[in-house]
């Protein structure tokens, strides 16, 4: 059986330093995506749309292992986040925020093979938002990141960096927040969580 060591391949994007601020070339990839608003935390939009991306997710990766023997492992949830209005992405009105849910997808992935696994998905009446979800391609070109390890809620000084980073070089936002959740909060303490914080830049 073919095996996709996809961690391994886009390493250089999932390990950047804890202690400095790095520059990043992120090509284009394709994602299952779902868009949502409000606080992670209370919105229970929020679990459903996590719930139907695993679902298709897992599915997908199993149907194609059982029938085009491919096996790859199931990337980490990603995260944009943003405040319609706002330039650089503000922590503390949780309220406010727009975000698109997404995990990639290894390149053997279709819309073909979406669409089969979203209708399985969806006839087992287990993830109803699973309707929600698209594939898409997505590019973010030059961004600048850094890993911030910890509490998802302590992550403003990270992103502060990231701020000063750019802002030295006279670069701007061109694209939004975004994170990558290498931990799992079910199961690591809040303290050990490693998420990649990146943001794509252009010149002003």
């Amino acid at each position: 059986m073919k095996k996709l060591d996809l961690r391994k391949e886009f390493k250089p994007l999932l390990s950047p330093p804890s202690k400095d601020v790095v520059v990043v070339q992120v090509p284009r990839f394709q994602f299952l995506m779902i868009d949502g608003h409000g606080d992670p935390n209370t919105s229970p939009l929020f679990q459903e749309s996590m719930q139907a991306l695993y679902a298709l997710a897992y599915g997908l990766k199993f149907t194609l292992k059982k029938e085009k023997a491919v096996d790859y492992p199931v990337m980490p949830i990603e995260g944009l986040w943003w405040s319609e209005g706002v330039e650089w992405f503000d922590m503390k009105e949780r309220r406010d925020w727009r975000w698109t849910l997404m995990i990639l997808q290894p390149s053997v992935v279709t819309k073909a093979w979406v669409e089969r696994v979203r209708a399985m998905t969806l006839e087992k009446g287990k993830a109803p938002a699973a309707a929600r979800v698209r594939f898409e391609p997505f590019r973010e070109g030059r961004s600048v990141q850094i890993l911030h390890i910890g509490p998802y809620a302590a992550e403003g000084p990270a992103i502060a960096r990231i701020h000063d980073y750019m802002s030295a070089r006279g670069w701007v936002p061109n694209g939004h927040h975004h994170e990558i959740y290498l931990g799992d909060p079910r199961r690591s303490a809040p303290e050990k969580l490693r998420t990649v914080l990146r943001q794509p830049a252009r010149p002003a």
